[in-house]
């Protein structure tokens, strides 16, 4: 077959498919904005193209974002005309169409299948918007207007979409019927054997005093992992509880692994907080907390390379994940596989993986007091540790494994969207 994949950070969320199909001797291209010449990724041809022009300002903010996607969409659609001239016809298009890519696939190849993966739909209620109370939207009465026409491009992609896969039912679950019930539920995968539990593993850190200092699994570690620390991932929630479990818990090191960017909600408004950073913002909001001492033992990684995230996983006592009603990250899952003890927020996305008291433990997203305890308490019992992170590991294996599971129902899903319309 011909393949190609959509997105503009490629591999993405594809980043075990894409390899996979081309291993079984499909021709697979792949076209992303990334920056850069052609390129071969693991038998994927690689192909980077650019946007010709930024978003008009002054434009109405409700279609800023719609505007956006428009001009990837027909940066990607000049990127496919160059393919077709080439002479390439794909058999079916895989793409993220969450920033506009695949809008004109059906332009360029009337009869080619295209799947889509449906990660996310916006509401006014019930889901990331207006759940945190402390930071409500700049025009709340506004709001839902702008999320529907944020919403165009899911309903444009609904149109010409002949297959739809989301990672995780909840997310499936806020797309609209009768859209729902035609998406298919197969998560990303987590490779469990290369994620295990190591009870020798090592991990080395330079401190606040330039010391090196060397932990292990006979030390207290509790870890707490981002992409980017902002509140939609809770990094507002735990910093809040760091004064009281860094007072009940004398020998314990905290790590804190992401960025200072921002991933998915809006960046500190600058006149409020001058321009600082959420990093930075709650470092200083907390600080005053917190002795010299006791803050000597909170370390700040930012990004880290991958087999040191997995070191850090396999050496953390108590990992702590919290989200607002949102996409549910890879590194929950990841911790699971590790077998982590995890202590994660009571809110929805986390249902399907977090069991209260049989894979983990659920606090309340905005309770820092029980936040706090929980983890003390897990601190202070290791058989309990030892049962929850073993059955997190266990859930992990049954549900989410990537060899066994997760991409061989992806490849079945790719072969039934192509279908009979292959090519040579």
């Amino acid at each position: 077959m011909n393949l190609l994949f959509l997105h503009q950070n490629f591999p993405g969320q594809f980043k075990h498919l894409a390899p996979a199909l081309a291993a079984q001797g499909h021709r697979v291209v792949a076209l992303t904005l990334q920056k850069g010449p052609q390129t071969t990724w693991q038998g994927v041809r690689v192909i980077s193209y650019a946007v010709a022009r930024g978003t008009t300002p002054g434009v109405h903010p409700w279609v800023a974002d719609f505007e956006t996607k428009v001009i990837r969409g027909e940066a990607a659609f000049r990127a496919m005309l160059a393919l077709k001239a080439q002479g390439f016809t794909p058999d079916a298009v895989i793409a993220h169409p969450g920033w506009g890519e695949s809008l004109f696939v059906k332009e360029v190849w009337p009869h080619t299948k295209l799947g889509i993966y449906c990660e996310f739909f916006y509401h006014p209620n019930g889901a990331d918007v207006g759940f945190d109370p402390e930071f409500p939207a700049a025009d709340p009465d506004g709001d839902a207007c702008r999320l529907r026409i944020k919403n165009v491009n899911n309903l444009l992609h609904f149109e010409i979409a002949d297959a739809r896969l989301s990672p995780t039912h909840w997310q499936a679950s806020t797309f609209p019927l009768p859209f729902r019930e035609r998406i298919t539920v197969v998560h990303d995968g987590i490779d469990t054997d290369a994620i295990a539990p190591n009870p020798n593993v090592a991990l080395t850190l330079t401190t606040h005093e330039s010391e090196k200092v060397t932990l292990t699994r006979t030390h207290e570690v509790v870890t707490f992992v981002n992409r980017n620390l902002e509140p939609y991932r809770g990094y507002h929630i735990f910093m809040r509880a760091l004064p009281k479990l860094l007072r009940r818990r004398p020998q314990a090191r905290v790590l804190i692994v992401g960025g200072s960017d921002v991933s998915y909600g809006a960046r500190p408004d600058h006149e409020r907080y001058g321009g600082r950073s959420w990093k930075q913002i709650f470092i200083d909001e907390v600080r005053p907390q917190i002795p010299n001492a006791d803050w000597r033992r909170v370390h700040f990684l930012g990004h880290i390379p991958y087999q040191h995230f997995v070191a850090l996983l396999q050496l953390s006592t108590v990992h702590v994940y919290l989200t607002y009603p949102f996409v549910l990250s890879w590194s929950l899952l990841e911790a699971m596989s590790a077998g982590c003890t995890i202590v994660a927020s009571d809110t929805p996305p986390l249902y399907e993986a977090i069991r209260h008291n049989e894979t983990g433990r659920l606090v309340g997203f905005f309770d820092m007091a029980g936040l706090a305890n929980e983890i003390c308490a897990l601190l202070d019992d290791a058989a309990e540790r030892a049962r929850l992170g073993g059955n997190a590991r266990t859930f992990a294996k049954a549900n989410y494994d990537l060899k066994r599971i997760c991409l061989p129902r992806q490849l079945v899903w790719v072969e039934g969207l192509a279908g009979k319309n292959q090519s040579n």
